[in-house]
């Protein structure tokens, strides 16, 4: 690896070139407009790269990663990245993306010290300890992943409750909300069953997506 990355640029020269050879123009067009329908909220971690894992092209997924995949009301980052793509570029979904072995959901499950993003990681903590019985009964293997769900739909649910996805609704805007998580191990996306198209959907859609992972990790004869 050289010290001024020049083999990354001569990747984005390859990456550039094969785009443009497969799609004549595309880069001239993008640069009229963007038009995604789609605003992703995932994890930070470099394995889960947003428009490859749905293989869309630049353009078409409006994106905002942090750690873990968090959304609460004091980040205006995130909140500012909802109320555009709500607002201005008019997506019709919006997608909260977690992955099987996050280590950030891993350290706030077992309360490892990780620095300053200790603080960040309490929301999760939060999931955590309103979740705490039934993940004391999910095997220790399967703790992380379980919570790592867990979380998905509560930040789901919290991006339901910001205003601007409920001034959307009650403007008559359509935007549906969903729930994810990706498995590192296969590649795959599973969807929660977390989907939420009004205020009135919210709690409902919450209560059977949590109840669906209970029933996945301790049997279906039983719920917590």
């Amino acid at each position: 690896m050289s010290t001024e990355l020049n083999e990354l640029f001569e990747s984005n020269r390859r990456w550039a070139a094969e785009i443009e050879q497969r799609e004549p123009g595309f880069f001239s067009r993008l640069i009229q407009q963007q038009t995604p329908q789609y605003l992703w909220i995932g994890c930070a971690d470099s394995r889960v790269p947003a428009n490859e894992l749905v293989d869309l092209l630049p353009g078409e997924l409006f994106v905002h990663r942090n750690i873990a995949n968090v959304v609460v009301p004091s980040d205006l980052n995130a909140l500012s990245v909802i109320q555009y793509a709500v607002d201005a570029l008019k997506v019709r979904h919006i997608i909260v993306v977690g992955h099987s072995n996050c280590g950030g959901v891993k350290a706030a499950l077992n309360n490892l010290r990780v620095g300053l993003a200790d603080n960040w990681l309490r929301h999760i903590q939060d999931v955590r300890n309103t979740h705490r019985i039934f993940l004391e009964r999910v095997p220790a293997a399967r703790r992380v992943d379980a919570l790592v769900e867990l979380n998905v739909l509560e930040q789901a649910r919290n991006v339901c409750r910001t205003t601007i996805v409920e001034d959307a609704w009650l403007r008559g805007q359509e935007v549906i909300i969903h729930g994810w998580v990706y498995g590192l191990h296969n590649g795959l996306l599973e969807d929660l069953r977390m989907t939420v198209a009004g205020i009135d959907d919210i709690e409902p859609a919450h209560a059977r997506a949590v109840e669906s992972v209970q029933r996945r990790y301790l049997g279906s004869s039983t719920t917590i």
